[in-house]
């Protein structure tokens, strides 16, 4: 009855942390279904070690009569085992087919380099005029995590809510690995291998992402900010990043 009137779906996600993207909703739901999965043996397990306690407790010092072989308990948990791993190497390989599938057109495309230690992101379809008739992309930097700065100067990674994403990740120096908890999901950023993955954000919000590789002295430092927004926002948002990086006025 207490618990009748609370609205959180924190003991159905199983401790974990609310998605914001379809990918991490897939992940979320694998893991509820193994969660449901184990539940379902153990309270078959429990139930027969129960049952076996209740009723077939010993009355007496006669010996109970003895079955050498069962045939047909024999066979059901030696092939049981064998479906329910082949139930979940299934659906283990049909949501990870789903979440490492990269759009053939991608709505955004970020250019993620991970360096020791912090990150550029770059946005390769916005351009920047530059010098001399030269053009590049609308980059954003940023520096490490300082535990005595008042204001952090973190990189920002802003992206639109309900487009496709696509992050080419790779790393100038040793291997970093990308992760923003909410996504559910991390990847290498090694030296010299373009790594690549695709999310669609469903939520909008401000996050922190972190580098969890250990990459030298200061890779508990090496953080960046992270933006959902809705499409309109995004786009105002390049637009100010492409007039102040080719030194207009926002």
């Amino acid at each position: 009855m207490v618990t009748a009137g609370c609205q959180s779906n924190a003991f159905t996600r199983q401790g974990f942390p609310v998605p914001v993207t379809q990918q991490g909703t897939v992940v979320l739901h694998m893991w509820q279904g193994s969660w449901i999965a184990a539940w379902a043996v153990g309270i078959v397990v429990w139930g027969g070690i129960l049952w076996a306690i209740i009723f077939h407790r010993k009355r007496g010092n006669q010996l109970p009569q003895q079955v050498r072989y069962n045939l047909p308990i024999e066979i059901l948990y030696t092939v049981l085992p064998f479906i329910m791993v082949g139930v979940l190497f299934y659906f283990t390989a049909r949501d990870e087919n789903y979440i490492d599938r990269l759009p053939a057109h991608p709505q955004v495309v970020v250019n993620v380099t991970g360096f020791q230690w912090s990150w550029e992101f770059q946005y390769p379809q916005y351009k920047v005029p530059g010098a001399n008739g030269t053009t590049t992309s609308v980059t954003e930097t940023g520096a490490m995590w300082n535990p005595t700065a008042t204001v952090q100067n973190l990189p920002v990674l802003e992206i639109p809510t309900g487009e496709s994403v696509k992050f080419n990740l790779t790393s100038i120096d040793v291997i970093h690995a990308f992760w923003v908890v909410p996504f559910e999901f991390k990847r290498d950023v090694i030296p010299g291998f373009a790594n690549h993955f695709a999310v669609t954000a469903t939520k909008t919000g401000t996050f922190i992402g972190r580098c969890t590789e250990l990459c030298g002295v200061f890779h508990s430092r090496m953080l960046f900010k992270i933006v959902i927004v809705t499409p309109a926002q995004f786009r105002q948002w390049i637009h100010r990043q492409q007039a102040q990086q080719s030194g207009g006025v926002q």
